[in-house]
């Protein structure tokens, strides 16, 4: 029976489709079938005539993709460079760095040769004596032009500049300081391996030469002196030098003249000036620069009008408006004793002195 399309005879022997025996001979076998490729047109494609009917696909790479790879390399470059950064970097390998010196002080008291002049007004003693031309406070502790060095950075030298300044003005001009108050303000600017010797200087000072708390900073007795004016007078010098490739010193030379009353007195009681001369020598490390810390070195201080037969290991002792030094020198020196410094003292110049 035949399809509904088709005659009752069945389809014409030379009809189309009818031709079944002109391609019994094209066989497809399974190696063919296989080989075959198969292509899905896109609609682009099924629209134009003049594309190609078959789309060959993207072959497929094999290994690593130029973006994988990159990627892999930057890695590590990444590694290698914090492994050499680990092993070159000085920062981590504190034991390579020299250990702190201890701090060499030296402390002389200069006695006056009469009575010491005062007045009601500080701003008179100060105009009539050699500190009239003198800059008040940090103002009188300006930083120099500064260049690099050989093995260091102009922002390096700059650094360690600065932090001379700050522990300059912070031991000598801090009123709370100056008093006895506080110590921390010049601790924290000290290298780690010198706090030891700065704290043992102040639970048991000792006239050696290593532990004299005024060997550190600036400060009175307070049962004894007050500040009769906050505006300390001030002048001095400050110079950077490179002593090897991994050292910066910094010296510093100033003179700071203080107005003081006797404490409690108010304004009754005249004023009377007193002068210290420090000369410091500071050690920075690139530890330390880094840190904004310093090493102090040498501590080299005369400071008058004292008596020499104070004490001036712990405290200063102004003599005051109207008062003379007390006779005797200073405390004996034994020889054969190992470990004490030599008392020194001097004689404070009439010129020193303002002229009322």
């Amino acid at each position: 029976m035949g399809g509904p399309g088709d005659p009752p005879e069945g389809t014409p022997e030379g009809a189309p489709g009818g031709g079944e025996d002109e391609y019994r001979s094209v066989v497809f076998d399974e190696s063919f079938v296989r080989a075959a490729r198969i292509q899905e047109y896109s609609a682009q494609e099924r629209m134009a005539d003049h594309t190609p009917a078959v789309r060959r696909r993207p072959t497929l790479r094999r290994g690593l993709s130029r973006q994988a790879f990159i990627l892999v390399l930057l890695i590590a470059v990444a590694f290698g460079t914090a492994i050499y950064m680990g092993v070159r970097n000085p920062y981590q390998t504190p034991a390579a760095q020299q250990p702190a010196e201890p701090l060499r002080m030296t402390v002389i008291p200069l006695a006056p040769q009469s009575k010491v002049p005062g007045a009601a007004d500080p701003e008179y003693l100060y105009a009539h004596s050699p500190a009239a031309q003198f800059r008040i406070g940090a103002e009188g502790i300006p930083l120099p032009a500064s260049r690099r060095t050989a093995h260091f950075s102009d922002s390096q030298v700059v650094t360690a500049l600065t932090t001379a300044k700050d522990y300059i003005v912070r031991s000598s001009l801090d009123p709370e300081v100056l008093t006895g108050q506080q110590v921390r303000p010049v601790r924290v600017l000290l290298d780690s391996g010198q706090l030891d010797q700065f704290d043992q200087s102040f639970d048991h000072p000792t006239a050696d030469g290593r532990h004299a708390p005024t060997g550190w900073l600036v400060r009175f007795d307070p049962a004894q002196a007050e500040l009769a004016d906050r505006k300390i007078r001030v002048q001095g010098t400050l110079s950077a030098a490179e002593t090897d490739s991994s050292t910066l010193e910094v010296t510093a030379d100033h003179t700071f003249v203080y107005a003081l009353r006797p404490t409690g007195s108010g304004d009754q009681a005249e004023a009377s000036l007193f002068t210290v001369r420090r000369e410091l020598h500071f050690r920075f490390d690139r530890d330390d620069l880094r840190l904004h810390q310093a090493q102090l070195v040498v501590s080299y201080v005369q400071a008058g009008p004292l008596s020499c037969a104070e004490d001036s290991m712990n405290h200063l002792h102004p003599l005051l408006a109207g008062q003379t030094a007390k006779s005797g020198g200073p405390a004996g020196t034994d020889p054969y004793a190992t470990g004490n410094a030599t008392a020194l003292c001097g004689a404070l110049a009439p010129s020193a002195q303002p002229k009322v």
